[in-house]
C-alpha cells in the first residue's frame, strides 16, 4: 500500500466497516511507521479489491486489518494477503502472530483457522456494536525458541497479486 492507495482504501473501509471505519488520519499514521508496520493491497483491473496490514514489534506481530471486497470473495485474495502478513512476520521475526475477528464472522474465523490460527481469548464486546471479539493466535516458532533470522524480501509475483509499501 502507498500513500497514493490510502484515499481509494478508505473508501473501501467504509463502505465494508460502516460501524468501526478507521479514520482515513489513521491509514496515513500506520504508513508513516515502516519500522514497525507493513501494509498491502490486492489489485484486479487496476482497482484495489482488498487490503491488509500488519503490526511487528518483536517478538508479536499482530494482524492490524483484513479485507476483500465482497464481489471479489472467494477468489483466493484473502488467503494471498494474509500469506502476505505472514511471511512478513517471520522476516521481521516474530514468534507470534494475533488478531482479532468479529465472532459473526465464521468466513473470516475459518479462513484464520486453515492458516493454523487458534482462538485463545474472547474480548467481550470489542467492536462498537457490541459483537465479541475472537482473540487467535497463530504460532509462527515454539513457545521458548528464538526466531531464524529474517527472510529477504522477495519481489511480488502474479501468483500474489498484492503491491506494498513500508519495507524495512
Amino acid at each position: 500500500m502507498t500513500f497514493e492507495d490510502v484515499a481509494a482504501v478508505h473508501v473501501l473501509e467504509q463502505r465494508l466497516f460502516p460501524a468501526d471505519a478507521w479514520p482515513l488520519e489513521m491509514f496515513l499514521a500506520e504508513l508513516s511507521q515502516p519500522e514497525t508496520r507493513r501494509y498491502v493491497v490486492a489489485e484486479s483491473g487496476g482497482a484495489i479489491v482488498g487490503y491488509a496490514g500488519l503490526m511487528c514489534i518483536e517478538p508479536i506481530a499482530d494482524v492490524q486489518t483484513i479485507a476483500v471486497v465482497p464481489e471479489s470473495e472467494g477468489k483466493g485474495i484473502g488467503s494471498a494477503l494474509l500469506t502476505r502478513l505472514i511471511d512478513e512476520a517471520r522476516r521481521r521475526r516474530a514468534a507470534d502472530v494475533l488478531l482479532e475477528v468479529r465472532e459473526d464472522n465464521p468466513r473470516a474465523q475459518q479462513l484464520y483457522v486453515r492458516f493454523g490460527f487458534e482462538q485463545i481469548h474472547v474480548r467481550r464486546k470489542y467492536y462498537r456494536d457490541g459483537m465479541d471479539a475472537l482473540i487467535m493466535r497463530l504460532q509462527l516458532v515454539p513457545d521458548g525458541a528464538i526466531p531464524a533470522g529474517p527472510l529477504p524480501a522477495g519481489p511480488l509475483t502474479e501468483a500474489n497479486p498484492t503491491t506494498e509499501a513500508g519495507q524495512a
